[in-house]
Parts: C-alpha cells; structure tokens; sequence
C-alpha cells in the first residue's frame, strides 16, 4: 500500500513542492533511455553477426539482409553516442522515428526480405516496450498499430507471391499484433504506476527528512529536558536543557550514558524502572545530586514509546522541568496579579494620601518650633513620595490603554530632546555632566511631546543615578537608524549591569533599589510601544574627552513621520555607529 505522507506528517506536498505528482526524476529517466539505447545496438551487432555469419557459411548469398543489419546497426550506435536523453512525445516526432520508427522499418524490412526460416516478428517488442515506457500511451498504442499494420501487409503480399492457405500468415498477424497491443498498455501502466510509487516515496522521504530536522529543532530548542532511555537505563538521547539538569561533564559532553552510573541520578533511574514495570506513565517530584553544588528538584514526566509489531524495543521518553523556573514563572503570574491589585489600591489611595498632604501643609504653617517643623518636612517628603508612586502604578493602566500609533502628533525632536535636556540640566544642576548631540537638519517622528518628556527624563534620572561626575559623563544624542529612523540615544559611563538586572530591566516591581517602585523602565516601553516605537539596553562605547569609554546606552527608536524627506537621509554625511548615525 502507498503512504500517504500528507495525512501522517506536518509536511505534505503542499508544503514540500506542489505537483511532485507529475514530477520527473531526470537521473531514473537517462537510466533507462540509455539502457534501450544500449538494446539497440546490441541487438544490431547480434543481427550483423548472424547475418554475417550466414552469408560466410554460404547459406545465402543475398547481401540485402547484411547491409539492412548494418544500417540498422550504424543508425542505433549513432543514437547512442550523439543524441542526449529527452522525454518521447506524445505523437510521432523526429526523435520518436529516430528510435522507434527505425526499428520497426528495419524490423520489417528483414522480415521481408528474409530469404531463410527466421522469424523476425518478436523483435517489434523492442519498438513497443521503448514508446510503452520512455512516451505516452498514445505513443504506445501507435507504435502497436503500425506493427499490426505492417504485419498484416506482410501477410497479404505472402498470400499473393504465395497462393494456397493463407490463414495462417493472417492469424500469426493477428495474433503477433494483439500481443503488442497487449505489450504497449501493460508495459505502459506498470511503468506509470512504478513512477508515482518513485515519486510518492520520494515524497515521503523528503517529508520524513524536513519533519526529522524539525523536530530535532523543536528539542533542542525546549527549555524543558527531554531524555530517552532504553530498558537497560542507557541515555540514548538528550537535549541541551536535560544535559544541564543533570549537570555532570558526561552529561555534558557524552553522546549516550548511563543513567544508573552516578547515586544523583537515582531518582531518575527508579522513574524509568517504575515506568516499564508498570507500563504506564509516571510523573514525580525528583531531587538531584550535584557532586560540589546543591540539591535540584526536578518535576518528571515519563512516557513510554509504542513498539512495532512488538519486535522493537520501547524507550522510556523523560520530561524534565526545573521547578526553580517553575516557581519564577509561578511569582511573575503573582506579580502582574499584585500590580492589577496595587493599581486599584493606588486609586483608592490618591484622596486620603492628598487630604494628608493639604492637612501637613495647614499644619506646618502654624508651627514655629523647628522640632516640629523638621517633622513636617518629613511627612511632605513621604507624601510626595508616596504620590509618585501612585502616578507610577497609575500610569501602567494609562500606558496600556494607548490609542493608535499614527494618532501620534508629529514632533521636531532636535527642539523637543534640547528644552527637555535644559530644563533638566537646570533642575538637577547637571550641566557640566550632560553633552547634547544634534543633528544639523530636524528629524520629525511620531510621538506625544509630553510622553516623551516623562521618557527622557526618566532615562536621565537613571544614568545621573549611575553615572560618575566627569564632564560629559551623560551623553543624549539625536539621529537615524540605519533604517532611516528617527532615533534618541541616552547613554552614561555607568558601570554594567548584572545578568540578572539586565535580563529583567524592563519587567514591571523589577529593582535593584530598594527604594524605587521598579517602574519607571517599564513605563517608557510602555509608552514607546503605545506610539509604534522601541526601547533597547546595550553596552557601547563613546568618545569622552578624547578617551573612548564603555557605558551604558538605551535607544529608542521612533516611526518616522511618513512625510519625512527621505533624499536628506543619503545627501547628509552622518557618521555611521551600529546602534545610531548622529553628528557629533
């Protein structure tokens, strides 16, 4: 029975190459033109010898029946040698009487001039097979009815040279031409039915490669462990994140192992021997054993693989999960809980904490002792604490309710990025640490000036933090992106981040400080996202009086304004940094 690929796999034909059906193989197609080829002279050389043989002996002295031999045999080593394998039409063409049509003349014309008892008629299967296999069925059928023809031409001309009972050359005609009728359509089918089972299992093939290789992907890509083990507690495979669960150099490195070797891997080895013994699947809490680290828990899930035809052996396929990742994906689900939570607790909060404030502010003007006063000013700096917190947790249901980013105004962000950057450098008394870098032509993006501003500022306030008190120790620079972008740069000689800050700088309640809410880097992505544009960290460096230095960078790349002009792009020399071009 044929596969059907496509019912079984991801991959079929419509998603390998349509029509594969009618598909050739052009390597299975020379093959056999030139084995027919390669009949043809042989039977030529085989006709010239015996032919030649005959007249040597002086059995006849007609030479007709040599040079037709001969023809015939300079005509199929002709073929051979020069002409190049091409698919017979469906009719009669040059190339179908070069091989065909020869062969059944030359045929013919020994069975003609035949001057002995030899029969010549069983050579007209060659013809037939040849237009049967390599053409159509239409080809096959013609070149079956030229042979009848022509054998029932023969057999009226024997019945005229040749008066008496003329039945049997008739039915030895008729006969002869029935079989190749018969020769031409069965040839024909069971060659047509050979191809598409070629085919079909080169489909299955290919479908069976793409979906190996995918599949191979899909495993090494999990972040959970996968490990297939025999009966014997043999490692046949594993994945990458298995080979770090278990954590040996083995492990590591070993194409197959044993599970049994190491007393750490115990839990897993009593799994696996549960799982066969009971034949079903098995799922547990295992702890494993790192020689010079700590204990890890493991959540493991087996399944047992069918055998075939119960002659293969079945494996015992292992899913591992860390239950530390677990639990981290366990307290991010909390915590987008707890931040929906503190968002409504923040509204509720916003009357008592203002009528707390107005009340201190009452309170502190009647007060004259400076005990009192020192008291006061700690209530306000708390409240206004306490309120900027409550804007920031407020701000993430503002951030994610954004409208549509073509809505945005349009902005100068050369004008906007330089007051923005003043006002800063005024309040923060900051203008020996900020170097303002801006283009000589104005970049108009998308944004809401305002979002921006809350942006930008927030950017400055963590690099101030951060940064040492060198001159130009803040850098914001303006430009474009390779892509043609409008583009902000904030970048300060801070020293870098850890791993583990990095990899969660823009999560929501994520801080290294103690005293910060954790949202400020969250709410500028929020933002840039709500106005179709991006915000990255990397580690770059820049010219700082004279000297480069690494530091920290956080772009933001805006959508540029549809009318931007974009021949500026190309006319202006802009230097060229990976992450920004911008004139300096």
């Amino acid at each position: 029975m044929i596969p059907q690929p496509d019912a079984q796999t991801w991959f079929g034909p419509s998603l390998l190459e349509p029509g594969i059906e009618q598909a050739e193989n052009p390597q299975e197609f020379e093959r056999l033109w030139r084995g027919f080829m390669t009949a043809r002279v042989m039977l030529g050389l085989v006709l010239l010898l015996l032919q030649s043989i005959i007249y040597a002996l002086g059995s006849s002295k007609d030479t007709t029946l040599t040079l037709i031999c001969t023809g015939y045999f300079v005509a199929a080593l002709s073929v051979r040698l020069m002409a190049s394998p091409r698919q017979l039409g469906k009719t009669f063409d040059a190339q179908s009487f070069s091989t065909i049509g020869v062969d059944i003349l030359a045929f013919a014309a020994l069975q003609v001039a035949q001057g002995s008892s030899i029969n010549y008629a069983p050579l007209f299967a060659l013809p037939v097979l040849m237009a049967s296999i390599l053409g159509s069925l239409l080809l096959a059928m013609g070149a079956a009815a030229g042979v009848t023809l022509l054998l029932f031409g023969y057999a009226a001309w024997m019945s005229i040279q040749v008066p008496g009972d003329t039945t049997s050359h008739f039915l030895q005609a008729a006969l002869t031409g029935a079989g190749c009728f018969v020769i031409s359509f069965l040839a024909n089918q069971t060659a047509t039915r050979l191809a598409n089972v070629e085919l079909r299992a080169q489909r299955s093939q290919l479908a069976a490669r793409v979906q190996s290789l995918v599949n191979e992907l899909v495993i090494e890509s999990l972040t959970e462990g996968v490990l297939v083990v025999d009966q014997r507690g043999t490692v046949r495979a594993a994945n990458p994140a298995a080979r770090l669960l278990l954590g040996t150099q083995r492990a590591l490195r070993a194409n197959s192992f044993d599970l049994a070797s190491l007393i750490g891997w115990q839990g897993l080895v009593d799994m696996m021997r549960l799982s066969f013994s009971k034949r079903d699947p098995q799922q547990a809490d295992v702890t494993i054993h790192h020689s010079g680290q700590g204990p890890r828990r493991v959540r493991v899930r087996t399944q047992l693989t069918a055998t075939q035809d119960g002659g293969s052996e079945s494996l015992c396929v292992m899913f591992l999960q860390d239950q530390r990742e677990m639990e981290a994906r366990m307290r991010t689900e909390k915590l987008a809980s707890m931040g929906r939570m503190s968002a409504a607790v923040a509204h509720e909060i916003r009357n008592p904490l203002a009528a707390i404030a107005q009340a201190n502010a009452l309170l502190d003007e009647d007060l004259s002792d400076p005990r009192h006063k020192q008291l006061t000013q700690m209530v306000q700096q708390n409240a206004k604490r306490l309120e900027r917190i409550v804007e920031e947790v407020l701000d993430i249901a503002r951030v994610q309710h954004g409208g549509n980013p073509t809505a945005s105004s349009a902005l100068i962000l050369n004008g906007v990025v330089e007051r923005i950057c003043r006002d800063w450098q005024s309040q923060t008394e900051s203008e020996h640490l900020l170097r303002i870098n801006l283009l000589p032509r104005n970049v108009e993006v998308r944004f809401e000036a305002e979002h921006l501003r809350r942006i930008l500022l927030n950017l400055l306030d963590n690099a101030r933090r951060y940064a040492s008190h060198h001159v130009d120790a803040i850098q914001v620079s303006v430009g474009t992106s390779a892509m043609g972008q409008g583009a902000l740069s904030v970048w300060s000689d801070g020293q870098p981040m850890e791993q583990s800050v990095e990899r969660h700088l823009f999560e929501p309640f994520f801080s290294s400080e103690s005293r910060s809410s954790g949202l400020g880097l969250y709410i500028c992505r929020e933002l840039c996202e709500g106005h179709g544009a991006s915000i990255a960290y990397c580690r770059t460096q820049r010219n700082v009086r004279g000297t480069s230095i690494e530091g920290n960078e956080f772009l933001v790349t805006f959508q540029t304004n549809p009318s931007q002009n974009r021949i500026d792009l190309a006319s202006d020399n802009i230097p060229v940094t990976p992450w920004l071009q911008t004139h300096r």
